[in-house]
């Protein structure tokens, strides 16, 4: 009896090994191969691999860092829990032959901001039509609302949790963030193969439920943004509204009232928006009409969880924004006057490539719109600049993209009296 006790503690342990040794193994094969796949884009750093017999796979203390971003997104854990040590095994020799209910949770997600996230080259090759869902926010009506922007608000960070189920009912998803509010997201029908995301939208002809909740966020941004601004929120929402308005009509479409107000309200107040999404349809199912048609009732979008109702778009002839003719011409001080003029203090004009040897002095930028911004040269990289300005007893920093700048002057010794 105590032989065939220790026999079959022995081949447990065998097993329990076994099991572990197979997970660990094939775990570090899927992660080489999904290494492989996204080396063009970016780079996983997997972390350390754990597993444990109820069918659960653990990676613990990784990071994904995308060659776009300037800055990682780093996990604590990812739990990956497929219900069963078979369908564990199933999942990792095939991951097309996935349970039919699994799930996968994120813990301790991090993305720390930057005052610029993307890249110079991703940035240069950005599209040239108007933003529909980008906040002025600055004194060139053309600057929107940034990451540099998000830092000076305080949120240094994105942090929290992500979840993923899979069920014969469909796919659910949901991101919680500490400062960030959050999403949710209920595809009914919906089943996801990671070896093959593009058949996600054919695995079903159900229409996506999406869920944002703001967590006070919006209230934040809009104050910040209008003071940045230097005009009243009221009026610096109508000047985001109207800006939303010209991106629609680059598209040749136009908002409804109640699609102008709902946007209004979430950009002043936030709160909870869900919206009705179909990724098979034109413009994610959004209703559209031809100017003077009539348009079907929906239920595209519910705020604080009552229904807005005429939300939809009516197609217009395109009509792009003007741009301005000519950008402002640099103040040159006559020296033509010769001899050796006695140098005074006053305003230089410098060319914004050498704007860099002058961090830290005084100094005076033009915008193509004809707005002035005076103060400290703080920072500055090869996308956008930092002038500080006094207010209130202390230092405020504007960012300002250098492809908005006219003129660049420095106030120093050298002009002619």
């Amino acid at each position: 009896m105590k032989r065939l006790l220790t026999f079959l503690v022995v081949l447990a342990l065998i097993g329990y090994l076994s099991f572990k040794g197979a997970v660990w193994w094939l775990a570090d094969q899927r992660l080489s191969e999904a290494r492989k796949a996204v080396e063009d884009v970016g780079v996983i750093d997997r972390g350390d691999i754990r597993s444990g017999i109820n069918g659960r796979l653990v990676l613990a203390s990784g990071s994904y860092q995308d060659f776009r971003l300037t800055r990682p997104v780093e996990f604590g854990r990812l739990l990956f829990n497929a219900g069963s040590p078979i369908s564990l095994l199933t999942a990792l020799l095939d991951p097309a032959d996935l349970p039919d209910h699994w799930s996968l949770q994120a813990e301790g997600l991090r993305l720390m901001l930057d005052t610029s996230m993307f890249r110079n080259w991703v940035t240069a090759g950005a599209d040239t039509a108007p933003a529909l869902f980008s906040p002025v926010c600055g004194p060139d009506h053309r600057q929107h609302l940034g990451s540099g922007d998000l830092l000076r608000l305080g949120v240094s960070g994105v942090s929290g949790e992500a979840l993923v189920i899979q069920s014969s009912e469909g796919l659910y998803g949901e991101l919680t963030t500490v400062n960030a509010g959050s999403v949710e997201v209920d595809w009914p029908g919906a089943r996801l193969n990671p070896l093959d995301l593009s058949s996600l939208g054919e695995s079903t002809a159900s229409a996506i439920t999406v869920t944002l909740r703001d967590g006070g966020l919006m209230r934040r941004v809009a104050a910040y943004c209008s003071r940045e601004s230097g005009v009243e929120t009221g009026e610096w929402t109508s000047i985001v509204m109207d800006a939303f308005s010209e991106a629609l009509r680059a598209r040749g479409l136009s908002a409804s009232d109640q699609l102008l107000a709902l946007y209004r309200q979430w950009l002043t107040e936030g709160g909870e928006l869900t919206l009705e999404l179909d990724p098979s349809a034109p413009l994610w199912g959004v209703p559209v009409r031809d100017e003077g048609e009539a348009v079907e009732a929906s239920r595209t979008a519910r705020y604080n969880r009552a229904e807005v109702p005429d939300v939809y778009l009516t197609r217009v002839e395109p009509e792009l924004p003007e741009r301005p003719d000519a950008m402002l011409e640099p103040v040159v001080t006559d020296n033509s006057g010769g001899g050796d003029a006695e140098p005074v203090a006053g305003w230089n004009s410098v060319d914004t490539d050498d704007a860099g040897s002058w961090i830290g002095q005084t100094v005076r930028v033009t915008l193509e719109n004809g707005n002035v911004v005076e103060g400290r040269l703080a920072s500055i990289d090869d996308s956008r600049m930092e002038i500080a300005r006094l207010m209130d007893g202390g230092e405020v920093a504007y960012p300002i993209a250098i492809r908005l700048i006219a003129t660049f002057e420095v106030w120093r010794r050298g002009q002619a009296r």
